[in-house]
């Protein structure tokens, strides 16, 4: 069965990016949870009718999937406030975004439907380069988490924001982790 959102293939990326690997499920430099998390992002998007599987839809997925970034967030009020808002957004805030494409304007806007937003699959590709940097091992959540919340413009923040948490602050934590290194 096909995935009601298409995987974005080089000719649409018009050599966008052309660094840029298409990441799926199966990727091999994807750890078993962060497959799972792309897996659940992408249920999301479709369940939500968005066109591309955002970043918010990747934190979701991480909160939901992986239980090492869950610890960063100490299961505290904002982590309810933080649920509150990702499962609101198909209802409520959100609705704004379906049918845009999440860009931060580093890149070119993707106008056709694609797997990923050109901010998440940034997220992935910088993901899988800190992996790289640990010495190979696959991307796991907290690369990913550590790629979403260095983009200000990524809907992924906003959503922290809204829940009072500083991903400025998160980001520095990540990096601080002895696993990160």
């Amino acid at each position: 069965m096909q995935p009601r959102i298409p995987r974005q293939s080089a000719e649409e990326q018009d050599g966008r990016r052309s660094e840029q690997r298409d990441h799926d499920e199966n990727d091999p430099g994807l750890s078993a949870e962060l497959a799972a998390v792309l897996c659940g992002a992408r249920r999301r998007a479709v369940r939500d009718g968005d066109r591309q599987i955002d970043s918010a839809h990747l934190l979701h997925s991480l909160l939901e999937s992986d239980p090492e970034v869950r610890a960063l967030f100490d299961g505290g009020p904002h982590m309810a406030r933080l649920l509150g808002y990702l499962v609101q957004r198909s209802i409520g805030y959100g609705l704004r975004w379906q049918g845009t494409v999440e860009d931060s304007g580093a890149v070119p806007a993707v106008t056709e439907p694609a797997g990923f937003s050109p901010l998440a699959a940034g997220a992935l590709e910088y993901a899988c380069a800190r992996a790289a940097l640990r010495g190979g091992e696959p991307a796991r959540g907290v690369d990913l988490l550590a790629a979403i919340v260095v983009d200000r413009q990524a809907r992924a923040v906003e959503v922290l924001t809204r829940a009072g948490i500083d991903a400025g602050e998160l980001s520095a934590l990540i990096d601080v982790l002895p696993s990160s290194r």
